[in-house]
């Protein structure tokens, strides 16, 4: 049965090391016929500098103190060329209890090797690129604020001197030059906030999600009296997470369910918690004007808008910074959502035990 496996090399050694026996995997894996290994000693699968470090022998000794001894590292073809082996190599013992020689099962993990290597290799690439990215963005939206501040201020220049020489269409079209420069300045704010989400890696902190949650309810207190809203939460959970992100991915939910509320309708948002075996799920409910399923994904990317800014303002960030907030918290998030009945958000808070994020 032994002599049959072929993803194995299974080989028994007598107490020098000298090879006795020989396998269908062995042959696969090294390259050898059984006629032309048989009684040669085991050190010839081993490089010259592990035979000069005697890492054979170690593990033959470390086999007969301990009974077993396991090692991976790259092993000989009989064509001189290498493989990745995980090697186990145990004493084997008589009824008597006497030592007669080891056990020896070598397994080709050369593919695998391959692929850890190639996906950290391309862990490493997307990890750099993603820093390029970042940076690129942080610089890109920095150095555009200068201009746009200049622009702003020539405008009010502008009309400060020749505001009385100008007629009705000429201040209309100033009007819109400032809009869209004010527009503009919300849109790079907005893409630098969300750029330095993740970038500075902070200590992990206790958060009680009520204390934030009535922190959020006193800086949205205006909002919610203009538009009468009905904000509803109990008891919520104390998780371990960035309390600044947390409270702006709590802000951000309960602004959008504020600002798409329906007309007429007194806006009832509902926020709550339980517990699941991989953390803390949350969700905020509100009764708005919900969205249409094949928009369930797109709001979270960023910058796609469903609405135009005449009926919603806005730029399109805030949900893809809700998002980003939880994926560095290790969850996920979604959203469920009838048109003209409302919309529940949905996200994971999962129970990190790290010191950092």
């Amino acid at each position: 049965m032994l002599e049959e496996v072929e993803d194995y090399a299974i080989l028994f050694l007598d107490r020098e090391g000298n090879i006795e026996n020989w396998n269908k995997g062995a042959e696969h894996i090294k390259g050898y016929l059984a006629t032309e290994i048989i009684g040669k000693n085991f050190t010839v699968f081993y490089s010259a500098a592990d035979q000069k470090k005697g890492l054979p022998q170690k593990l033959m000794s470390a086999a007969l103190e301990r009974g077993k001894a396991k090692h991976e590292g790259w092993r000989i073809k009989k064509d001189g060329s290498r493989f990745w082996g995980s090697v186990t190599v145990t004493a084997v013992h008589d009824s008597a209890g006497r030592h007669v020689g080891f056990s020896k099962v070598t397994r080709d993990l050369t593919e695998k090797l391959e692929q850890e290597e190639s996906i950290r290799d391309y862990s490493r690439q997307l990890e750099q690129k993603n820093k390029e990215l970042e940076q690129f963005v942080y610089i890109a939206s920095h150095d555009l604020q200068e201009p746009l501040l200049t622009v702003t201020n020539f405008i009010n220049l502008f009309k400060e001197e020749y505001g009385d020489k100008l007629d009705e269409n000429a201040l209309i079209y100033l009007k819109y030059i400032n809009q869209s420069s004010e527009r503009m300045k919300d849109l790079i704010r907005g893409l630098l906030d969300y750029a330095r989400l993740g970038r500075k890696v902070e200590q992990l902190k206790v958060v009680d999600c009520k204390l934030v949650m009535d922190n959020v309810a006193s800086d949205l207190l205006a909002s919610i009296q203009k538009h009468q809203a009905i904000l509803k939460y109990g008891q919520l959970p104390t998780i371990v997470g960035d309390q600044t992100q947390i409270r702006q991915l709590f802000q951000n939910l309960v602004s959008n369910a504020l600002k798409f509320a329906r007309d007429n309708v007194v806006p009832e948002i509902g926020i709550s918690a339980v517990e699941t075996e991989e953390g803390w799920m949350f969700s905020i409910k509100d009764n708005g004007i919900g969205m249409e399923p094949r928009y369930l994904e797109k709001i979270f990317i960023i910058f796609q808008r469903l609405n135009t800014r005449a009926d919603f303002e806005g730029n399109g960030i805030g949900l893809a910074q809700c998002k980003k907030i939880v994926e560095l918290h290790r969850g996920k998030i979604w959203v469920e959502s009838v048109p003209g009945n409302g919309s529940t958000f949905w996200f994971t808070l999962n129970k990190i035990k790290d010191e950092k994020i």
